[in-house]
């Protein structure tokens, strides 16, 4: 049991120690290091999905973000629109006639 565990970790990247140094805790830690580890640890207990260092950068870019007033179906609808109350087809609704024409040109 133990020795399943001991080959994960010693397959895994670690904090390597200075055997020159006494055993007491390290001087300068990595801090980048201990958040991957950590990261990594947090994926293997199921505790994350994925490691989102590991994720691939998106392929599609995003749209660039466009003015509708100026895209020609815009201008084509509201040329429709003009057209429809140029005709009498559209109207405000009002107190004595509040529903739209039973009947439309074609």
């Amino acid at each position: 049991m133990a020795a399943g565990g001991s080959n994960e970790r010693a397959a895994g990247p670690q904090f390597h120690r200075d055997r020159h140094e006494h055993g007491g805790a390290p001087q300068h830690l990595d801090d980048d290091r201990l958040a991957e580890l950590a990261e990594e640890e947090r994926v293997a207990a199921g505790l994350d999905d994925f490691d989102p260092d590991e994720v691939p950068p998106a392929t599609d870019t995003p749209p660039e973000p466009t003015d509708i007033r100026e895209t020609e179906v815009y201008e084509e609808e509201r040329a429709e629109l003009r057209r429809q109350i140029d005709d009498g087809e559209f109207r405000e609704p009002s107190e004595r006639d509040p529903f739209p024409p039973t009947r439309y040109e074609d």
